[in-house]
């Protein structure tokens, strides 16, 4: 018997359950992985809370859409990004439907080598955030030479677009709390306090304006600061600050009114970002490891406590 997480009805994360099921091999084009970690993203919380929709014909619930393990049995012509699939694999899917449990079908084009400097906990949460991640950057038009900021600098999407900013050989400034600025330090960029002064700290660092930025939390400081600096208020990408940044004549990434899903880039990024990860030039940080049992705790963990990294479920 396997363990899945399910969600019988929408709600808060204490809606979650983990029921026992049994797991048929996988069909044609698809494999079985045995889970080793899942990502845990706000997407999952939002999909839980019906935000997604909440049509009751789509319960129960399967969340889950990232995960890293070993393939343990392989379909018929089941081929992944790397060639086919073998029993013993270590990889990394994204997408998945119901990647929290203990063992995960996924169908094999979403399959991807896990790249060996990363933890199973960092390799299941790589792609989400990173194909969100490259999507901004790529919607800002970021390029060398550039004075780039990235708001929600040590968040999960965030930690990320710093790192994709300066592979593409930008100078980034990152707004976070006092708390995970060395996180930021770490990753490549130049920490800023958030808070009132915002402007203030950021135009010190550079007086001649911004050349791009990258919106991952959506407050109005964010949206206004960013306004206040940049050159062109169309180099300004969210992921959340939809009505404002668009109004303003920035781009809106994501699921909403006028915002661009990005799904056929965000797909492409994919193999690019485990590329970037196998040679070492990308890293994901893990906050914590949390028992799949515990799901619920790793929800509230997310929107409460601003980690400085990211959650995993694990067996």
């Amino acid at each position: 018997m396997s363990r899945q997480v399910i969600a019988p009805r929408y709600g808060d994360p204490e809606v979650l359950e983990v029921r026992e099921r049994e797991v048929s091999p996988p069909s044609a084009g698809r494999v079985l992985i045995r889970m080793r970690a899942a990502g845990v993203n706000p997407s999952d919380a939002k999909q839980i809370a019906g935000r997604f929709g909440d049509d009751p014909a789509k319960l129960p619930l399967k969340p889950g859409s990232e995960v890293a393990g070993v393939v343990t049995a392989v379909g018929e012509d089941a081929v992944g990004s790397g060639g086919p699939l073998e029993v013993g694999a270590e990889v990394v899917a994204y997408r998945v439907v119901g990647g929290w449990a203990d063992e995960v079908i996924a169908k094999a084009e979403n399959v991807f080598p896990k790249p060996g400097p990363l933890s199973f906990a960092a390799a299941a949460n790589l792609l989400l955030a990173g194909t969100t991640a490259a999507h901004l950057v790529d919607a800002a038009g970021v390029h060398d030479g550039d004075i780039v900021v990235v708001h929600g600098a040590s968040g999960g999407v965030g930690t990320l677009a710093v790192q994709l900013a300066r592979i593409a050989g930008a100078r980034v400034l990152g707004t976070t709390s006092d708390r995970n600025a060395d996180l930021v330090r770490r990753l490549g960029a130049e920490p800023v306090r958030y808070g009132d002064g915002l402007i203030e700290r950021l135009r010190s660092l550079a007086p001649d304006g911004l050349d791009a930025a990258l919106d991952c939390v959506g407050t109005e400081e964010a949206v206004a600061s960013s306004l206040a600096l940049l050159h062109d208020p169309g180099r300004l990408a969210t992921l959340v600050a939809f009505g404002p940044v668009l109004d303003a004549g920035g781009k809106a990434l994501g699921s909403g009114p006028g915002a661009d899903p990005g799904t056929a880039f965000r797909n492409a990024a994919r193999a690019r970002l485990v590329a970037l990860a196998e040679d070492g030039r990308i890293e994901v940080p893990v906050a914590a490891t949390v028992p799949l049992a515990q799901a619920a705790e790793a929800l509230r963990t997310l929107a409460r406590d601003h980690p400085g990294g990211k959650l995993a479920l694990v067996p």
